[in-house]
């Protein structure tokens, strides 16, 4: 897939169809690409991002709640299903949205998607007000349904792409994905607050804690982000452009003969399959091992994360994404490490919640910086027809990561699945290392 364009530099003009294509459009050349273009789709975009990250996460924020209302009975067993099933329609869903940019454009893309997402949030709005609790059918179609925010980050990366020249595309892509991961951290922060007030004078359910009941308000969350989601429709319809592309459905599928494209799905799995993962569990792992008063800090993970990421996308544009993402890889394997020690080493009274947070928070800082730096690989180890569709479908099986790691929490020893992170993380590294980051590698990047 590449930009029509000509080989002499023509004016960048505006089709009257309703994508509104940029016609000429060429990014690496500096007499056409127009940064403010360029940057208002990147910020425009990023906003419908965050919204999304916020759905997707929305039910892993409400869910440890919701087994302690009066009238309802989860199980962690169907807590840990009900986390993982965002996780699941994410992964899927991106395979779908990985193709739909070049077919319908930026702008009609990033409208659709944002609508879309409007049904899980007034469906999480309104369930979790019923008194009594509903088929557990209904509670997993609306988790489900929440992954379609998981499911537009293959569509919104990649159209990205195709508005920013190579030298800036890691700074671009860093930006976004940082910003748009925080939308995780932002729920995750909104919801423990949000939950404890009455809004619009609205009933509250009774909810049973240790220290006995109390009154919370689950449907503020939701109707505090619908208007942000109707306000993302507007933005996405009435300021975005699309970049025409020449579709070939043999050219889009001919990555996956190129054994760098599962090199770096596996490196990025690594990175967002394990942040996503995490965050989505964060906050059942501190509340079955230390207890609910914690749920507030399960935001730090997220932030941490999400922050790393867009500050180093400018300092993998200096020094090379391939070092980073070995850096990476090592990291998080000593970071597991530090979190496994806390397990293992548990006295009667538990493991050490210090412990705990420390070797969590390196996890998802190591975690942000391989974010950052395999996007910045990607556009530089491929050419640019490919480099979108790899972009999309790395993140694509790298969003799984909050189904596998609540089917592994629930069905493994936390010990065997920090344990599998550090043998992952050493792999990874040395695959990096001999690949991309060491001198002569044969894709430096």
């Amino acid at each position: 897939m590449t930009p029509t364009s000509s080989s002499t530099p023509q004016p960048v003009t505006v089709s009257n169809d309703a994508r509104r294509d940029l016609v000429g459009w060429d990014p690496n050349n500096d007499r056409i690409w127009d940064s403010r273009i360029a940057w208002s789709t990147l910020w425009v975009t990023t906003f419908n991002l965050v919204l999304a990250f916020v759905i997707w996460y929305l039910p892993g924020a409400l869910v440890p709640t919701l087994g302690t209302l009066t009238g309802w009975n989860l199980t962690e067993s169907q807590s840990y299903w009900l986390l993982a099933m965002p996780g699941l329609t994410g992964g899927a869903l991106r395979l779908v949205w990985m193709t739909l940019p070049p077919m319908i454009g930026t702008r009609k893309m990033l409208t659709l998607s944002t609508l879309l997402m409007l049904i899980p949030f007034v469906g999480w709005t309104w369930v979790v007000t019923l008194p009594e609790q509903p088929a557990y059918g209904l509670l997993v179609a609306l988790a489900l349904a929440a992954g379609i925010g998981g499911g537009v980050f293959s569509g919104y990366m990649p159209s990205t792409s195709y508005f920013f020249p190579k030298a800036k595309q890691g700074t671009a892509l860093g930006l976004q994905a940082g910003i748009g991961n925080f939308g995780v951290s932002i729920v995750q922060f909104v919801v423990p607050w949000a939950i404890g007030f009455s809004l619009f004078g609205v009933a509250g359910q009774v909810a049973q804690t240790d220290s006995g009941e109390r009154t919370v308000w689950l449907q503020n969350p939701g109707l505090i982000f619908i208007p942000f989601a109707v306000v993302g429709v507007i933005l996405a319809w009435t300021m975005l452009r699309s970049v025409p592309m020449k579709v070939n459905l043999r050219q889009q599928f001919d990555i996956f003969s190129n054994k760098h494209t599962w090199l770096m799905t596996m490196q990025y799995v690594l990175t967002f399959g394990i942040f996503s993962g995490l965050a989505g569990t964060f906050g059942m792992l501190l509340n079955v091992q230390f207890g609910a008063q914690y749920l507030t800090w399960v935001f730090l993970g997220a932030f941490v994360g999400s922050l790393v990421r867009m500050c180093w996308g400018p300092l993998c544009d200096r020094f090379g994404g391939g070092i980073w993402t070995f850096v990476s890889g090592v990291g998080m394997a000593v970071s597991a490490g530090v979190v496994l020690f806390g397990q293992i080493t548990a006295g009667d009274e538990g493991p050490s919640l210090g412990i705990f947070m420390t070797g969590m928070l390196m996890i998802f800082f190591f975690a942000g910086v391989g974010n950052a730096s395999t996007f910045k690989q990607m556009p530089m180890i491929f050419p640019a027809r490919q480099a979108g569709g790899v972009i999309g479908w790395t993140a694509a099986i790298a969003a799984f990561g909050p189904f596998i790691f609540s089917m592994a929490f629930n069905f493994f020893s936390r010990e065997a699945v920090f344990t599998f992170i550090i043998v992952y993380a050493l792999a990874c590294a040395a695959v990096s290392w001999f690949y991309y980051a060491r001198p002569g590698a044969e894709a430096k990047s």
